[in-house]
């Protein structure tokens, strides 16, 4: 017989998650004009102890994008080939904001159910004591 999911863990692990991949939301929109610098991209993969699955979620292997760099021709840029061209960075800013507004949301929704089942636990507990 399995042990019962906390509603508290399960919760947790969802703001750990999604604090992850909002970490490497900041990091893309912070590398946006870095030439060469390829998105990072996080995928979320369920969590397993014991070789058993333990119903929370975990931020999975940070992967790249692997789409190709814009070459961008600017003679002047220290990184500029012969040609006058180098290679930008893939990071669309209006897909990273709308990743970060997404996670962000996501946090809060794993946050109102954490503070949600503590305070049914605490309820619970009172009316235990009567």
């Amino acid at each position: 017989m399995s042990e019962p999911i906390s509603p508290l863990r399960l919760a947790a692990s969802g703001m750990r998650a999604q604090s992850e991949r909002l970490r490497h939301s900041a990091e893309n929109i912070a590398n946006a004009d870095t030439p060469g610098y390829r998105r990072k991209l996080v995928a979320f993969e369920q969590a397993v102890a014991m070789g058993r699955p333990t119903g929370e979620v975990a931020a999975g292997r940070v992967q790249l994008d692997r789409s190709a760099l814009p070459r961008i021709h600017d003679p002047a840029h220290p990184m500029a080939d012969a040609q006058g061209y180098y290679d930008g960075s893939n990071v669309d800013l209006v897909i990273e904001l709308a990743d970060a507004r997404e996670a962000g949301r996501s946090y809060e929704a794993n946050l109102r159910m954490f503070e949600q089942s503590r305070e049914m636990s605490g309820a619970l507990l009172d009316l235990i004591r009567r």
